[in-house]
């Protein structure tokens, strides 16, 4: 079984909206021969509460404007360090960048096949890498 249609049509909307609201690491992977209760998963994050939430109000705008599609339910907003869309098609998970690298949600989903995003969305690889680097070298020199 591989991801609908209607699925990668959300996954390509959702990540070109998070691409937009300059989402770290966006990637998506294809989870409907691991899982029954969806088919694909998006992951994106951010280096601070304030984006995360922005990213997250992006998604749901341009689902929602573009696909006519609202969530069936939102959690996490009250801290904004990891707010889960779900869409029961696909769900987006967008993390602060220190809970995605703590929770590793990459490592869980990893063999599992990547779906194909907007070129926007694959050039946020690794940003949120250089983004830790640059913070480090900026404390480095403040000190």
């Amino acid at each position: 079984m591989t991801a609908t249609d209607r699925s990668t049509e959300l996954i390509t909307v959702a990540a070109q909206a998070a691409a937009d609201k300059l989402a770290h690491d966006i990637i998506a992977y294809d989870v409907s021969d691991v899982l029954s209760i969806t088919d694909a998963f998006l992951l994106a994050s951010a280096p601070n509460d304030r984006q995360v939430k922005s990213i997250v109000d992006e998604i749901e705008e341009q689902l929602n404007k573009q696909l006519g599609a609202k969530p069936v339910r939102r959690e996490g907003d009250r801290d904004a360090r990891w707010i889960l869309l779900d869409y029961v098609d696909i769900v987006v998970h967008v993390q602060h960048s220190e809970e995605r690298v703590f929770y590793a949600l990459e490592r869980l989903w990893k063999d599992c096949p990547e779906i194909e995003l907007p070129e926007d969305a694959k050039a946020t690889r690794g940003k949120g890498e250089a983004h830790a680097q640059q913070q480090a070298d900026e404390a480095g020199e403040a000190m």
